[in-house]
């Protein structure tokens, strides 16, 4: 990894791309260079996301802490066995989340950080905090020298909304790449360019939809992003220079 950089991994996918690496249902990315080593999500399976994390030479025991987007199971079900590699963490999860949930994870002696409103978690690493009305769910950001990348699980409150929260969390910088589950599969065409022209007033550089997008919202945001749109399956890497 290059001196000063955030290297963003993708641990778990639907999405294939590096062979090396189980495709399954549901997301998981590590975050290393904030001055802590972060786990965004967690996967659907714990066994796949732990042969992913030896594949790419990623061990458990160098993440600080995890991150939970939301309450759902293909992206909180890889947790109980990585705690088993590693407890020694704080596990940010949204308030919301189930009160036996957050028990289950205290007695494996990790600890537990419920997080409601937006929070600096790392060096240049941001929540949203949990957005949302029925589902609630937070997305990183992360703070780069090209500008802000959003990494979110599966953007139930809305992908453009998650965005637009990202700008207040870290004004005055540009936007750089909004990356992870769009959830888009059952949208219209329309909202989606709508979704697409709220990123273009945003001034985002670059996308990479995956996991719950959409095949035809993919297709779109390709289209719209050309050369600037970013493929991140499972096993993909991205290095991110620091401010």
């Amino acid at each position: 990894m290059p001196e000063n950089a955030v290297t963003l991994t993708v641990l778990y996918n639907n999405v294939p791309q590096d062979a090396r690496l189980t495709t399954a249902w549901g997301m998981a990315g590590l975050v290393e260079g904030a001055g802590q080593t972060l786990l965004f999500d967690t996967g659907g399976d714990g066994d796949v996301l732990l042969r992913n994390m030896k594949a790419r030479a990623k061990s458990p025991a160098g993440v600080d802490g995890v991150v939970l987007s939301h309450a759902h199971a293909d992206h909180t079900g890889g947790l109980e066995e990585f705690l088993k590699q590693n407890r020694n963490v704080r596990v940010f999860l949204p308030e919301s989340f189930p009160p036996s949930f957050k028990k289950a994870i205290e007695d494996t002696g990790a600890q537990v950080v419920a997080v409601q409103g937006p929070q600096q978690i790392a060096e240049g690493v941001h929540t949203t905090g949990q957005m949302g009305t029925v589902l609630k769910e937070q997305a990183l950001v992360l703070d780069t020298q090209q500008g802000l990348v959003v990494v979110t699980g599966c953007s139930h409150p809305g992908v453009a909304e998650i965005a637009t929260r990202a700008v207040e969390v870290c004004p005055k910088r540009d936007f750089y790449l909004v990356t992870g589950g769009f959830h888009l599969g059952g949208h219209s065409h329309a909202e989606v360019e709508t979704i697409i022209k709220t990123f273009r007033e945003l001034g985002i550089q670059k996308v990479a939809p995956s996991h719950c997008t959409g095949d035809r919202a993919v297709q779109a945001f390709r289209e719209a992003w050309g050369d600037d749109f970013l493929d991140l399956g499972c096993g993909a890497e991205l290095k991110l220079p620091r401010p």
